[in-house]
């Protein structure tokens, strides 16, 4: 007797779409994804892809979607703002660093494919959720760390757009002194209260 091959459906078989999806894209970049390698990856066929997804870019949206949603990171909550953003910033730049830099990579085409940014897609990644930027300035206002009239949402972002630069650029993770000049020099002086 062969062994009885289980159908896969519903968010098991997403997930293995997806998690093929992100294989095929890290392994050959969206340029040389197709649909067909991954409902072959996937062991599944073109037309269960196409039920769920409109063509390729749509696509690979949702899988570089449930990537970003699988590896969240979590804000500090260490007491402070200094605190909160070194320990963040810090788990960020070592865990995602590399990431950031080899999505930049991968998705070139994508973007100039969609006529979209890094900015589009960080809004279907969060899809209405606060994130942990906004956790951090909020909890940082509230102890009276930060003064609000100075927080608008670029200077807010600019710890974070800061990392994801050194690690593009550098291919690496962040070293620790980079992201205490960061926080230290740039960030904390353009919001501190005076």
């Amino acid at each position: 007797m062969g062994s009885v091959v289980e159908r896969r459906r519903g968010e098991a078989l997403e997930a293995a779409i997806l998690e093929a999806a992100w294989d095929e894209l890290t392994e050959r970049g969206y340029a040389n994804l197709t649909v067909d390698s991954v409902a072959r990856r996937a062991g599944t066929s073109k037309p269960v892809l196409y039920r769920r997804w409109a063509d390729k870019r749509k696509l690979v949206e949702a899988a570089v979607v449930r990537r970003n949603v699988i590896q969240q990171i979590p804000p500090a909550d260490t007491g402070s703002l200094r605190g909160d953003l070194l320990a963040t910033l810090t788990e960020l730049g070592e865990k995602r660093g590399p990431f950031l830099a080899q999505l930049s990579l991968l998705l070139a085409g994508y973007f100039a494919e969609a006529d979209s940014s890094y900015a589009d897609l960080r809004e279907q990644i969060l899809a209405g959720r606060r994130s942990g930027r906004d956790e951090i300035m909020d909890r940082a206002v509230a102890r009276g760390e930060i003064d609000p009239a100075r927080l608008t949402p670029r200077i807010a972002s600019l710890p974070f757009d800061l990392l994801r630069s050194e690690a593009m650029m550098t291919n690496r993770p962040v070293p620790p002194e980079v992201i205490e000049e960061i926080v230290d020099t740039i960030f904390l002086p353009l919001v501190s209260r005076r």
